[in-house]
This record gives structure tokens, sequence and C-alpha cells, in this order.
């Protein structure tokens, strides 16, 4: 995995793109080592929470347009469905947090990634970019679905039809990210964060992940019945037995899995 370091550390599994002389610019063989390593988390009881982030100077600058010249490259249409989406069907199915370390761009493609994790925190110097306009493209990989439900329709169609970049600052406000920090913090405080997660009740988090996944497209009485179905299937849990046990004991939890 020469473009992909992953380092696993208390409970949480750190995905770093590694091309940094590219921005971290993703190719056939990168998109096939992360559709991978999301599915090996899936099943990897040592890791509960995953940072994602870019070394260098940027996320992620999106789809390779140099390999894109390439005279075997597939038709776009194909390596859409090939690596794209399964590539964030694997991120968005993914029973554990994804946290996303934005430092830098995150363009195209790798905005489309940053869109796909569950919480993002971004560097000050940190920025979005739909640029598929600027190449004669529309946004993919779930951007178009995901963009307007997580900052409204207006402000989305706004940067998917005028490929605008939008700062770390305004992305903040209109809660794109959930926090700003200063780019020597960005790490320590996505890990930080992570470490949290990790620590809380596995089974509880991957039914929150999945309930908040399915309200978008639930109605209001659906989305009822699923947090009644789901709290009956995390309130039979050893780990609720255990963090009632803790609260009346005033200890910290141990949570299992279980």
């Amino acid at each position: 995995m020469a473009d992909l370091r992953i380092e696993t550390a208390d409970g949480v599994g750190t995905v770093t793109l590694d091309r940094p002389d590219a921005l971290n610019a993703l190719t056939v063989p990168l998109k096939e080592e992360l559709v991978a390593t999301f599915r090996a988390f899936a099943s990897d009881d040592a890791v509960r929470a995953i940072v994602l982030t870019g070394a260098g100077r940027a996320f992620c600058a999106g789809q390779d347009l140099h390999e894109r010249l390439q005279p075997d490259a597939q038709p776009l249409a194909d390596e859409i469905r090939a690596r794209y989406n399964p590539l964030i069907r694997a991120m968005r199915a993914l029973p554990k947090p994804i946290v996303a370390a934005v430092n830098g761009v995150a363009a195209g493609a790798g905005a489309s990634l940053a869109f796909a994790c569950d919480i993002r925190i971004a560097a000050e110097d940190a920025s979005f970019l739909l640029a598929f306009g600027r190449v004669g493209l529309i946004p993919d990989s779930g951007a178009t679905w995901l963009l307007p439900r997580l900052i409204g329709g207006a402000k989305a169609a706004e940067l998917a039809l005028t490929t605008d970049p939008l700062n770390a600052a305004d992305a903040e406000r209109l809660g794109l990210v959930a926090r700003v920090v200063p780019t020597a913090d960005l790490l320590p405080q996505a890990h930080a964060l992570a470490e949290r997660l990790a620590a809380a009740a596995p089974v509880a988090l991957a039914l929150t992940k999945e309930a908040l996944e399915r309200s978008w497209t639930a109605s209001f009485e659906e989305q009822l019945e699923l947090e009644a179905d789901f709290q009956g299937r995390a309130g039979s849990t050893a780990d609720h037995a255990e963090g009632i046990a803790a609260f009346i004991e005033r200890r910290r939890p141990t949570f299992r899995g279980e």
C-alpha cells in the first residue's frame, strides 16, 4: 500500500492518503486500497473508530487527471460504478464512526470523501471545492446527495454550479465541519475525538450511525419505529448493563461491544 498509510492504536485506525506530491489525488490502486481498508475495518474488533486524513498540504485533490489521459482509462461512468461508488458505500455502511481530519484542500472527489465521513474537523487553511465543473463534469461520489443534506440545497447548488471554494470558517458556519482548529492541532484533536468514540459502546455507535443515515429518507413515523427497534437491540446488550452499573457506581464504563 505505497499510497496509503494505515496505523492502529488505542482502538483507532488512522488512514492517511500518502501521495503528497500529487496532493493525494486518487488513482485506481488508491481507490481500491481504500475500499479494501474500510471493508476490513468493518470486521476488525480492534478498531472502533477511524481517522481519515491526507499527507502533506492537502486532504485530497480528487481524481488524478493524468491517469484519465491514459489510453486504457475506463469510461467515466464505468470508473464511478466500479470504484468511486463502492468506496462511498463502504464508508457510509461502516458500522464505526469516521472522523475526517481535513488538512488543506478537499477538491472534487476528495471533497466527496470528506462529506462521506461522519464528523469533519478542519484545519484553519482547509477548503472544500467542487471542482468538477472546471473540467466539464458534474459532482459525483455522492456529493449531489450528501452536500444538500449537510448544508442545505441553496448553498450546495451555489458551490456545485459556480465551483467557488468554501473556506474552513464558512464551512463551520454552515455546519459542514464540526470545528476549525489550528493546523498544528488538527491530528491531535481528530485523534482525541476518535479515541473518545472508540471508548464508547460499539453496538450503540453502530446503531446510532445507521439511524442517522436512514433518517434522511425515512418518514417521521418510520423513524420513531426504527428508534424503538434499535433501542431494544441496544438495551439488550451487556454494554448497556455495564453503562448502568458504571453510572450507579460512579466509575468510567468499560464497553466491550457485547
